[in-house]
């Protein structure tokens, strides 16, 4: 179970199996006491919410479904969308709002492309002589390995000047000169960055797929209502939004 070699404590591949099923276990116990609660006490909403992408939106609307189902306890997690997605096929959570570079399978999902760019304080920033610039958050989020592997295939030199630990941080830093940011590109125009699709040393970054999803064989239909006003408000409103894929399972 334990990797006795390792300083501190380490599980083996087994004794990381092991955990994983008693998560597994945790959170089907979980969703059995919520069906029992009912009638009684508050049934619990597990929510995540990606903090790398659609965390602010996302808060308003869930807050608003609160207040109109007060006998519903709310309970919600700001995480990394991989975080999160791997959390949620553990059974972890009722609903996820998350970002991927992938399309995610399985589970009832409303999913949508976005569009992602380059934000800057301005093109000069990045267009001068020396390594690109790069503004960025944590080690192993989604902006940031969009951004370096980005640049890794296009052979473009680069360094990181800024890590934060917010993306409030990142673009604040930007903003301030210090390099460009990757992000969702309606999320760089809000900040008030000048924002390139792509510029000569800045090649274009892949979208991402913004998703809300619910936990495999989740029917309910207030959660059901609440996945779709949640697309509603982060992807469906204003002008050039992205369009909205809804897959059930």
């Amino acid at each position: 179970m334990f990797d006795k070699s390792a300083p501190g404590v380490t599980l083996t591949a087994k004794g990381e199996m092991v955990v994983n099923y008693a998560r597994r276990l945790l959170a089907l116990n979980d969703q059995m006491l919520d069906v029992t609660a009912r009638g009684n006490a508050a049934a619990q909403v597990r929510i995540g919410l990606a903090t790398d992408y659609f965390e602010a939106p996302a808060l308003r609307a869930i807050a608003a479904f609160r207040a109109a189902n007060p006998d519903r306890a709310i309970h919600l997690v700001a995480e990394s969308s991989a975080a999160l997605l791997r959390d949620l096929r553990r059974g972890e959570y009722d609903l996820v709002v998350a970002a991927s570079d992938v399309e995610i399978e399985g589970g009832a999902a409303r999913t949508w492309l976005e569009p992602t760019a380059w934000g800057a304080a301005s093109a000069a920033i990045v267009e001068g002589p020396g390594p690109v610039p790069l503004v960025v958050v944590g080690e192993s989020n989604l902006s940031r390995r969009l951004s370096v592997e980005t640049l890794d295939r296009a052979g473009v030199e680069y360094e990181i000047t800024y890590v934060g630990a917010s993306f409030a941080g990142m673009v604040s830093a930007a903003a301030a000169g210090f390099g460009a940011a990757c992000w969702a590109k309606r999320l760089l125009h809000n900040h008030g960055l000048q924002v390139f699709d792509s510029l000569p040393r800045l090649p274009r970054a892949p979208d991402v797929w913004g998703g809300v999803h619910l936990r495999d064989g989740m029917e309910e239909p207030e959660l059901v209502s609440l996945a779709d006003t949640l697309v509603a408000v982060i992807a469906g409103a204003g002008e050039g939004s992205p369009e909205i894929i809804r897959r059930t399972a």
